[in-house]
């Protein structure tokens, strides 16, 4: 009997599916930069009875392995991964997050030794011990010379409280400078805040996915996905799949996208 589909996406017939997807996309549109927020961890370990939430999360790791190397292999230029945000750090316990600041810690080490992606943390270091914050600064740093994949780990991160320190950092730079509120008032642009973000120097991202079928923000890149385009997916983080993304960027490529105009 012919397999055409297991569990995590592989057969015959799941292989031509893959083949033909990335068939419509020769000569398409493709964003530069995409946005995961990847949900659904300790759903899938629940319903799969596993001991604890920390299951899900491993696998949900693993997982942003493989998308990682999709979104390499498609030839996107830059990709950010929602890993852990601020409320996440006031909302979950503490066993939950111990196990996932060793879950993150080892990922940004594996990350940084994978072929020559250039690993950069965006996010606050505060609330965060003091291991995983020398983890990630080491994978940063690491990588910093590479050129290929741009892989942004957002942890410790918040969308309103990226902005917040945007313009701290515009207000410490510009009272430095001997400058009064009335100049900064005459100066302060989209432009200007955009400089001072986490991402500064990036382009926005083109495509945010999220996984889970939850359809929300949750305080990512407030700022910067004013124009993104969303992609919803109805399967747990873990039990994402290839075909998945790529029908993902498929719909971004079809999608015309007009700017206000």
């Amino acid at each position: 009997m012919t397999q055409t589909e297991g569990p995590g996406g592989t057969g015959f017939l799941y292989g031509l599916y893959q083949a033909r997807l990335r068939r419509q996309l020769h000569g398409a549109p493709l964003p530069h930069h995409v946005a995961m927020i990847i949900d659904g961890n300790r759903r899938w370990a629940r319903e799969r009875a596993l001991e604890t939430a920390a299951h899900g999360h491993r696998a949900g790791a693993e997982k942003m392995r493989e998308f990682l190397a999709w979104c390499d292999e498609l030839g996107i230029r830059v990709v950010t991964i929602y890993l852990l945000s601020t409320d996440n750090l006031q909302g979950r316990s503490s066993d939950e997050l111990d196990q996932l600041f060793e879950i993150i810690a080892d990922l940004a080490d594996d990350l940084s030794h994978a072929a020559d992606w250039r690993i950069q943390h965006v996010g606050t270091t505060e609330g965060l011990p003091e291991g995983l914050a020398a983890s990630l600064r080491a994978a940063q740093e690491r990588t910093s010379g590479n050129s290929g994949l741009h892989v942004n780990l957002a942890v410790g991160y918040g969308g309103r409280r990226e902005i917040a320190d945007a313009m701290r950092s515009i207000v410490r730079t510009h009272g430095a400078s001997g400058g009064t509120v009335e100049e900064l008032a005459e100066i302060l642009t989209p432009e200007l805040i955009g400089e001072h973000l986490y991402t500064q120097g990036q382009p926005d991202p083109d495509l945010i996915i999220r996984t889970s079928g939850e359809q929300r923000l949750s305080d990512f890149m407030l700022w910067q996905s004013a124009h993104s385009e969303f992609y919803f997916v109805e399967a747990l983080g873990p039990d994402l799949r290839a075909v998945d993304f790529l029908r993902a960027v498929r719909a971004y490529a079809n999608r015309h996208r007009r700017f206000g105009q």
